[in-house]
């Protein structure tokens, strides 16, 4: 882990979850694996706070639990992981995912799950049920089993997915407990090889909720505080029959369907959209039988592919075979034959259409940085491997002072690598050969540092401006609170108009500036993390391979 993401994990407990968690996690990430007294020790934080902030961190998947290094007996020990916390930033684009594929139900399920870690089905189905009915017109309401069929979709297609079982045992009798212990000294019987989902035989098996009704609206007046308390009561003590079965967004299925997004449209940008659409076609037909780490998808039959097009398409069978020769031909290879039988057999290189992706990225970077000149050479550099410096100046066409200068300023930027190859033991530089190239990986990992620090340096920009404005901010939220508290109660247009001009003309310019500012702020931290995923998507692609 670098110091960079050490800063943005820092960064986004702090807003998320407050100091106190902040404080706990990065010492986590910092140290390593310890025990609760090593850490209230070491980070100065009374017992309750250190409890509490682990009890978050766990909650939300962001920190695990093992015995500790003596074996069973031992200390309990935590850790926390960095890749979870980063997905944090990626939250937004979740929540906007869920609602494009299931509209506003999928949505909050998906926005639900993220703020509270995990929740039981029936939980989760009465929350949002209640959101939905407090949007709605009046007189209308939000079915239980609307709420619960978009959950069970979100099951089937895998993204959500039940909390492993704490004890490590696959046994389906056994209901799976919320991932959050109750931090003390002694160790809890658990593996130090905890339990993956997928490990857990009915990780996508949906029980059979009892729920029965309609979406509540909630009491606005203050008379109904005892009423709601009530309910509360009664509801904790209700039982639906999924008592003990967690459920949480399995992140791991919403990158694929991100990294098969990337795809489609690079595929779309680069020939048209009925290339993109076969490429989708082949990637719906193999999402279930292809395994995350594959390089490759599964062999598919030019036959299968055209009885799975979509009808409003209308594509001939001729036609189909002249996109798929295309696509197999064209040179940044997304899709690849793999044999003759059923019409042929054909496969989208996944890990090879990432490499393209983030070499795109990386010469789009180059271009941004340094112009269109040092784009070429870096393109060329890329092509054909090692190049010398008249061979550089020779091919790309640049004068030679100018290409002398744009090789050594991308060489200063760890752009490019300089190789020494010697025609003699003592290296002489008059019999040694100078070779320019550029490594992909390398490059890509420093271009991912670089990206993570940009977002820190968003976040705390965002964080300043928010407040320097604290108090303009606060004196909007109050008067907002105060107009919707008298249109309820049906107060006349003058009393709304008098209240509205407790905010000066200047202050209404220095608020749309503000909001025009961190809007803008927002917007580049999700562009950026669209780089990011792309870079981390190539990087584990090609770890793993």
């Amino acid at each position: 882990m670098t110091a960079q993401e050490l800063r943005l994990c820092g960064l986004l407990l702090r807003e998320h979850f407050g100091e106190v968690v902040a404080k706990v996690g990065t010492h986590l990430l910092r140290s390593g694996a310890q025990n609760l007294r090593t850490i209230i020790h070491e980070t100065g934080i009374s017992l309750d706070l250190v409890k509490k902030s682990l009890c978050v961190l766990v909650q939300h998947g962001a920190c695990v639990f093992s015995s500790g290094c003596k074996g069973p007996g031992s200390p309990t020990e935590y850790r926390t992981s960095c890749d979870r916390i980063l997905r944090i930033l990626r939250y937004p684009r979740y929540i906007y995912t869920a609602k494009t594929l299931y509209g506003d139900t999928g949505e909050l399920i998906i926005e639900e799950l993220l703020q509270r870690g995990d929740m039981t089905m029936s939980s989760t189905v009465k929350t949002v049920a209640d959101r939905l009915t407090q949007n709605m017109e009046e007189g209308r309401s939000m079915e239980y089993n609307e709420v619960s069929s978009t959950f069970s979709n979100l099951v089937e297609t895998h993204f959500l997915q039940r909390c492993p079982p704490m004890g490590g045992k696959n046994d389906s009798a056994t209901p799976a407990a919320p991932a959050t212990p109750t931090p003390g000294a002694s160790a809890a019987p658990v593996s130090t090889d905890l339990p993956t989902p997928e490990s857990f035989p009915d990780c996508y098996k949906v029980p059979h909720v009892t729920l029965i009704g309609r979406g509540k609206r909630q009491l606005s007046s203050e008379d109904g505080e005892d009423q709601r308390n009530a309910k509360k009561a009664k509801m904790d003590t209700e039982t639906h029959g999924d008592e003990g079965i967690y459920w949480q967004v399995n992140f791991e299925r919403f990158h694929l369907h991100f990294r098969d997004q990337a795809i489609i449209s690079a595929v779309a940008n680069k020939l048209d959209q009925t290339s993109s659409e076969i490429v989708r076609t082949m990637l719906r037909m193999s999402e279930v039988t292809t395994s995350p780490t594959a390089t490759c998808t599964k062999p598919l039959s030019a036959n299968e592919i055209f009885r799975s097009l979509p009808s409003s398409y209308n594509i001939p069978r001729p036609i189909l075979d002249q996109y798929l020769t295309l696509l197999v031909d064209d040179p940044m290879e997304f899709v690849g034959k793999a044999g003759e039988s059923g019409g042929g057999m054909y496969v989208v290189n996944l890990h090879r259409a990432l490499a393209n992706l983030a070499r795109a990225t990386l010469e789009s970077v180059v271009q941004e940085r340094f112009g269109s000149r040092s784009a070429r050479i870096f393109r060329l550099l890329l092509r054909k491997r090692h190049l010398e410096q008249k061979q550089v100046e020779d091919f790309a066409m640049v004068p030679a002072k100018e290409a002398k200068d744009m090789l050594y300023t991308l060489l200063s930027e760890n752009l490019v690598q300089l190789q020494e190859i010697p025609k003699t033991p003592d290296y002489a530089p008059s019999r040694t050969f100078y070779l320019y190239t550029v490594n992909q990986l390398p490059t890509a990992r420093m271009l991912l540092q670089n990206c993570y620090k940009t977002v820190a340096n968003l976040i705390e920009r965002r964080l300043f401006e928010t407040k320097e404005s604290k108090r303009l901010l606060e004196k909007s939220q109050r008067i907002e609170a105060i107009l919707a508290s008298l249109q309820a109660s049906g107060a006349e247009p003058e009393q709304l108009t008098e209240v509205e001009e407790m905010i000066t003309a200047p202050e209404k310019q220095q608020l749309e500036a503000l909001r025009l500012h961190i809007n803008k702020l927002d917007s580049a931290e999700n562009q950026v993390d669209e780089t990011i995923f792309l870079l981390e998507s190539y990087v584990k692609s090609t770890t793993t391979g």
